[in-house]
């Protein structure tokens, strides 16, 4: 009596299943994952914030004044641009001196600019943009 040999490998049905549990998986962390890019992207724009923040006191020990206009950032001794360049810098005056704005290089729906002035208000408010 001969045994009969079954080929080896998978069937439609099992490979149908395996690419289903593969496509819902990704599903799932996809978003998840583009969350987590935001949020690195945008502690980038917040630490370029509280740098400019750091200078823009430094300046008004030694000259008096803040830096209020874009043109003169190289005064504070540095780019407008961010490291990475996900975020560009605005001055402008506001509350207490000065107030500025990181105007994201890409589409971040969520929060949009960030927003720090010399009192110390941050914007937006949303929790999600400042932690």
């Amino acid at each position: 009596m001969r045994r009969q040999v079954r080929p080896g490998g998978f069937s439609l049905l099992e490979l149908l299943v395996a690419l289903a549990i593969v496509g819902i998986l990704a599903a799932i962390a996809y978003p998840s994952y583009m969350e987590h890019v935001n949020r690195a992207k945008r502690a980038e724009g917040r630490a370029l914030l509280h740098e400019v923040a750091a200078r823009q006191e430094r300046f008004f020990a030694q000259n008096f004044r803040y830096v209020v206009s874009d043109d003169l950032v190289g005064q504070l001794g540095m780019q407008a641009l961010s490291p990475n360049g996900h975020y560009r810098l605005a001055l402008g005056e506001g509350p207490g001196g000065y107030q500025l704005t990181a105007v994201p290089q890409w589409s971040d729906p969520r929060c949009g600019n960030l927003t720090l002035d010399a009192t110390g208000v941050r914007g937006p408010a949303a929790v999600d943009c400042w932690r």
